[in-house]
């Protein structure tokens, strides 16, 4: 499973042809969740509260770039990595 990005102790990655909706994996502090790409919401699982609000916040700077990731990681392909939060 490809990593994306790494900020503040958390880390995103996303699987190749992974089932809908879009979506990525964040994990920290041994929990994981699977976050909508669009909606920005927990689909499974959960993270801390604080590691939470910094995932949303993140991911709402990159959508774009998630987006582009999920259609490469369909067929795949090489993804980019994204700048974490600083």
């Amino acid at each position: 499973m490809p990593r994306l990005s790494e900020f503040y102790g958390i880390t995103i990655s996303m699987y190749f042809n992974d089932h809908a909706p879009p979506h990525f994996h964040a994990y920290y502090s041994g929990r994981s969740a699977l976050i909508g790409i669009e909606t920005r919401e927990v689909i499974v699982g959960s993270l801390p509260d604080r590691a939470l609000r910094l995932v949303k916040e993140w991911a709402e700077l990159h959508q774009g770039e998630l987006r582009a990731n999920w259609a490469i990681a369909q067929v795949e392909g090489d993804l980019q990595r994204i700048e974490g939060l600083r």
